[in-house]
């Protein structure tokens, strides 16, 4: 296991990779001293600082995220949503021809191991609210703003 860290405007992230791409994404609250980098770390750490400045809309990434075929399911459809945009649960659900999914939707969502990269802050409730986000509200209330997107 291959892994990194970066500072962000939203607090420390951990990165970690396998051989064959990105494996976790995510915020933590302190940095471990077993740091050990590999190219997969290195451009991911370079395109989310890239994506902070402002300078990066789309990550090119390959990606091991590891899951049940649901839940990569709905992590791929979450890539599809384009930076700057927002859907709701109901309109995975239904992107995945299932729903009635709604809620296993929002589950797998919930369980996305690459934060940020893979967008599953850009989901949020039916009604244009902010729901739940693993990372905290207040980050995915940064992300969402960061990228232009207004909430009710």
């Amino acid at each position: 296991m291959f892994i990194d860290y970066l500072n962000s405007p939203t607090g420390i992230i951990e990165i970690k990779a396998s051989e064959q791409g990105i494996t976790n994404v995510n915020f933590v609250e302190s940095r471990s001293d077993n740091i050990n980098p590999n190219t997969h770390t290195t451009a991911c750490k370079q395109q989310l600082e890239e994506y902070f400045a402002g300078e990066l809309r789309e990550f090119d990434l390959p990606l091991d995220a590891q899951g049940t075929e649901f839940q990569r399911q709905v992590w791929q459809q979450l890539q599809n949503i384009p930076f700057g945009a927002s859907c709701s649960y109901q309109e995975l659900a239904d992107k995945l021809q299932n729903p009635k999914a709604v809620r296993a939707v929002g589950a797998a969502n919930g369980k996305n191991p690459v934060a940020v990269i893979v967008p599953c802050h850009r989901v949020i409730g039916s009604n244009g609210t902010l729901t739940g986000y693993a990372g905290g509200l207040e980050r995915k209330a940064w992300l969402l703003k960061h990228e232009g997107i207004t909430l009710l």
